[in-house]
């Protein structure tokens, strides 16, 4: 077992014997993105291993860890790590954990201390948690995001939009199951091989549009197309929303949702609108400036491969930022602030008129930008048929999916109208 050692406040060091030794457990979100994570800091020196459990158990686990008023993100990343950890698969005195801190508003910058109080409670106050942050808020001896790591990480998110884009698209239609999930694996591999060359991502970013487009489909103009929105966890994770992406599909679904990168823009940006505003933060202007402009500039890159292809790009930041004006303020930052608002309005803009807007208990930003905004979104879009659906450790999978089968009723009703 390695040293522990402890910083002058108290809290428990990743050291340099801890990375040599330990496995560091990191919570799913998004499918695609996470498994390039993973594989990046394996590339590094790490021993990284990303927990894909689902299920009850995970809520039960963090039922009994974390206080049930919560948010049920926290609730449910803060269960998986415990069920990972009573499971007896990992040697207690070898595992570290790992969260995302990013230091503004969200209570998701306190997961990394409710984590640690779920492990006292439980008697593994020797596992250490690590913060992955770009704002200083922790530092171990054993664990540095280099520049190598980090530019790897930016160039891993585009190439991973871009994937689940185009897979997106493809996988309800394959005419042998299996191929489009085959082809994200091939070509993680081949980007991993690479070092996700940022210099090759034109060149790269054609070629993935042309293996996807080789896999054989047959088109379906009726299928339903249905747009995912909502918190960032919510929206993504098969955890956090009871697989919602594979029930849609499993119902004769086309899903759309909305890529990182597009969020990763809005970060920037509301800095950017905030020293616009209110005169402050002119350092944060400078950076957040830098940020949002390289993703705008990826973002291009995405939508120039996908131009002469038979699959629906994106549609650029600021014309989705547009759309929103006349819904709610660009200064609404909290939670995904404006642009959840603006992703619905942009999907009902690009003729997926079929929404749902998934919300987890207890982040109330979200619910006034996601589910309070629906009213005001079908008198200007009376066309638009949007379900919001809450999640939270009391809804039974079943209750929800009935929801969201009548929202599709609607939408097969709404298609057979206008056929006739």
């Amino acid at each position: 077992m390695a040293e522990l050692i402890y910083n002058e406040q108290g809290r428990l060091l990743f050291t340099e014997e801890m990375r040599r030794e330990y496995t560091i457990l990191i919570p799913q979100m998004l499918p695609i993105h996470f498994a390039m994570l993973e594989r990046i800091f394996n590339n590094h020196g790490y021993k990284v291993e990303l927990l894909k459990t689902t299920g009850r158990k995970v809520i039960d686990e963090g039922l009994e860890n974390v206080h049930n008023d919560t948010c049920y993100p926290a609730l449910l990343v803060i269960g998986q790590f415990m069920e990972a950890l009573k499971s007896g698969r990992y040697d207690m005195n070898k595992t570290a954990l790992m969260m995302i801190q990013t230091g503004g508003g969200c209570r998701a910058s306190n997961y990394i201390h409710l984590i640690r109080k779920a492990l006292k409670r439980s008697g593994m106050e020797q596992i250490p948690v690590i913060s992955l942050n770009l704002a200083g808020l922790e530092k171990n001896p054993g664990f540095k995001l280099t520049a190598g790591m980090l530019a790897q990480f930016i160039t891993g998110i585009c190439y991973a939009d871009l994937i689940m884009l185009l897979a997106n698209q493809v996988r309800p239609y394959e005419n042998n199951k299996g191929d489009c999930d085959r082809l994200i694996e091939m070509w993680i591999n081949k980007l991993v091989d690479i070092n996700f060359s940022f210099t090759a991502f034109d060149r790269l970013s054609k070629e993935i549009v042309a293996d996807f487009e080789k896999v054989p489909y047959t088109p379906d103009p009726n299928k339903v197309k249905v747009g995912i929105v909502g918190e960032i966890f919510i929206k993504y994770s098969p955890l956090g929303n009871n697989e919602l992406q594979k029930f849609l599909e499993s119902e004769g679904c086309e899903v759309r949702c909305p890529g990182l990168i597009d969020f990763l823009i809005f970060m920037g940006d509301h800095h950017v609108v905030e020293t616009h505003l209110y005169h402050i933060k002119y350092l944060k202007f400078i950076a957040s400036s830098g940020v949002k402009g390289f993703f705008k500039m990826m973002q291009n890159k995405i939508i120039k491969a996908i131009k002469n292809s038979r699959f629906t790009g994106v549609t650029p930041f600021e014309e989705t930022k547009k759309m929103v004006g006349s819904f709610v303020s660009p200064a609404n930052k909290m939670g995904e602030g404006w642009l959840l608002t603006a992703e619905m309005v942009e999907l009902i803009k690009s003729g997926v008129g079929n929404i749902v807007c998934a919300q987890p208990f207890g982040c109330l930003p979200n619910h006034v930008v996601g589910k309070g905004m629906i009213r005001k979104i079908r008198m200007v879009y009376p066309q638009a048929n949007i379900v919001s659906i809450d999640y939270d450790p009391g809804a039974t999978k079943v209750n929800q999916e009935n929801r969201i089968k009548l929202m599709l009723a609607t939408a097969r009703a709404n298609a057979d109208g206008s056929a006739k």
